[in-house]
């Protein structure tokens, strides 16, 4: 149970939360043409006669679009209809030449599904919470309205128009803006490893729609809700979440109503405004498309698709865990992201392999420098650092030679920034920069004796119990050996002639 509450002066009030993301389907062509849709092009030039709603033209249903919603309900574990259908929304707006919107409202392609969101005590997530997901449908974009383009006129850019996207409507299971965060960040991670979509919020290929309540604590009636329309960001959705409720509570304890509107989200301000009045689906007068028949899916395609599907976030965290014996912390970094595990799973084979070992026994030291040192490395250089010399061959060979000892843990940054900046082999760096881990015990006993005799009052104090005092041994053999010494060897060294 989320414990984000909003206190007023009348009480406390809880938030309730549902979300409509509008996930653009990965598809070369567009839903209902071949149109292109690729992202940044000239304003008009993705436009076919269709998307124009020039007359006499039909649609032709693109079967890549279809295929993608179908794997995307099943990553989500939802029921797939095998009959599905589309409806005209009815609308007149400038963006949106037909005057319609093709839609499925009665008869969606994907019912009900579910995602799991995980536990996170800071965010106040004290648990895994399941978020049911109502339904998935298939709609066309409309177009762009550009309002800064002249003083006194509007243009309209229809490349958009027509562009496949699904609808992904979520039940009113989250109680705040964490749990929201977890919900969009999860549900694009799905989508990206499914490939259904780049799930790329700034470019407008993922938005959500975030829809607000509040009632007071332990009201079972919701409230009367405001939906807030395309939200483009993670951190944009949890701050509509944080103004909106507040605004509601005030509103409602200041004696006013809240009215079912739509709302618009200004990210400069933090806050939102009134659109318009909320609309019903009466209103938009839905109706069959008489242009299109009925989609119907046979086994065979649906077998296919599932067949399609990867190792999906979930269970790609509990291999990691049970496998390759990774920290749940560890393995929930490295699978939130397609790109980083993809990374890490590139790294980890190559590390494995210069090693002679198996995957599981690298695994942890592979983690750790994922996730912690290579992106340390890799920010603090800035514009120095080259992306084309990260490569999984360059950072298996210096974890290999730091696994032999060879080198230490800073010698291991140290040469890292080096090859990316140069792209020089890291082994050949170790030699010729000197950064090479000193592991002659000859040398180090040395070292380690003369740091003992230089101070006999504190191998007095270690030995009487002040066992802190051994960091002041390691630190002062480490500087005598400018840093080279191989901690290991001093460490033992230091524990013997200690005692």
């Amino acid at each position: 149970m989320s414990s984000y509450r909003i206190h007023g002066a009348t009480g406390d009030w809880e938030v309730v939360i549902g979300l409509e993301v509008h996930a653009q389907i990965t598809s070369n062509a567009k839903l209902f043409s071949g149109a292109s849709t690729a992202f940044g092009a000239e304003p008009n030039t993705q436009v076919s006669l269709v998307d124009a709603a020039m007359p006499g033209m039909l649609p032709v249903l693109n079967a890549e679009c279809v295929r993608q919603a179908v794997r995307t309900g099943m990553a989500i574990e939802a029921q797939i209809n095998k009959y599905s259908r589309f409806d005209r929304k009815n609308y007149f707006y400038a963006d949106l030449p037909q005057g319609y919107q093709i839609s499925q409202l009665y008869h969606p392609i994907v019912g009900e599904g579910s995602l799991t969101i995980d536990a996170d005590d800071k965010a106040g997530i004290p648990e895994d919470k399941i978020i049911g997901i109502e339904r998935i449908h298939i709609e066309q974009d409309a177009g762009k309205l550009m309002h800064d383009q002249h003083p006194t006129m509007s243009y309209v850019d229809l490349n958009r128009v027509g562009v496949a996207l699904m609808e992904i409507v979520s039940r009113p299971d989250m109680t705040s803006p964490a749990e929201a965060g977890a919900y969009v960040r999860k549900l694009r991670a799905i989508l990206r490893y499914v490939g259904s979509c780049d799930g790329n919020m700034e470019e407008g290929s993922m938005r959500a729609d975030v829809n607000v309540s509040v009632r007071k604590v332990g009201d079972p009636e919701l409230g009367t809700r405001t939906e807030t329309k395309n939200v483009n960001s993670v951190r944009f959705v949890m701050q509509t979440i944080e103004f909106e409720a507040q605004r509601q509570v005030d509103l409602i304890e200041d004696g006013g109503t809240v009215v079912q509107e739509t709302r618009l989200f200004d990210p400069g301000t933090g806050t939102t405004r009134t659109m318009r009045s909320k609309e019903d689906a009466h209103d938009y007068r839905y109706f069959p498309d008489p242009d299109l028949l009925p989609l119907e899916l046979g086994e065979d395609f649906l077998a296919e698709c599932r067949a399609s599907l990867p190792e999906l976030p979930d269970a790609k965290r509990a291999r990691y865990e049970s496998e390759l014996g990774l920290t749940p912390y560890n393995a929930r970094e490295l699978t939130a992201e397609v790109e980083t595990f993809a990374r890490y799973e590139t790294l980890l084979a190559e590390t494995a392999r210069r090693a002679g070992k198996s995957e599981a026994e690298v695994a942890t030291q592979v983690a750790n420098w994922a996730l912690s040192v290579a992106p340390g490395v890799f920010k603090s250089l800035g514009d120095d650092a080259d992306p084309a010399y990260a490569t999984a061959q360059a950072q298996a060979a210096i974890l290999e030679l730091q696994a032999a000892g060879a080198i230490s843990g800073g010698q291991a940054k140290e040469i890292y920034e080096i090859v990316l900046k140069t792209g020089r082999e890291p082994g050949e760096i170790a030699e010729t920069e000197g950064l090479k881990q000193q592991s002659d015990t000859g040398a180090i006993e040395l070292a380690v004796d003369e740091v003992i005799a230089a101070n006999p009052d504190k191998v007095e104090q270690y030995r009487g119990g002040k066992d802190k005092l051994f960091g002041f041994f390691v630190g002062q053999t480490m500087k005598a050996m400018q840093g080279k010494a191989n901690p290991a060897v001093v460490n033992d060294l230091l524990k013997a002639k200690l005692g």
